[in-house]
């Protein structure tokens, strides 16, 4: 990528959420009331994710298998704004995921509904 393509780019961030497909706030699943929070605090979009398998820090493997059913699916939700726009929700996420990983990194953005690289 040369120069100019680099300075056509949106800087933005990626926030990232594991938590696990059970995880309940409010009486609602978790990963439904975070993207309900972002939605209402205007974040520019967050697509949640059902996994397959996997496992966090207790170590313990969650599976989709037909033999060994598991009821909390790992889920991750990714959140793309600015850092300016997701740092002042980070708190409130935390309190509404128990059990979460979260990560934040930079991205660019190459296209997208408001910005279109010439």
């Amino acid at each position: 990528m040369n120069k100019a393509d680099r300075d056509d780019l949106m800087k933005a961030k990626l926030l990232r959420i594991y938590i696990g497909e059970s995880g309940r706030y409010q009486k609602k699943p978790a990963y439904h009331a975070i993207v309900e929070y972002l939605r209402s605090k205007g974040i520019a979009g967050a697509t949640v994710f059902r996994g397959f398998e996997g496992y966090g820090v207790h170590s313990i493997l969650h599976t989709a298998s037909i033999l060994r059913l598991s009821e909390d699916l790992p889920v991750i939700i990714e959140i793309v704004d600015t850092e300016e726009r997701l740092k002042p929700v980070i708190p409130d996420i935390k309190k509404m995921a128990k059990d979460k990983l979260i990560t934040m990194q930079d991205v660019d953005i190459l296209a997208g509904h408001e910005y279109e690289a010439t």
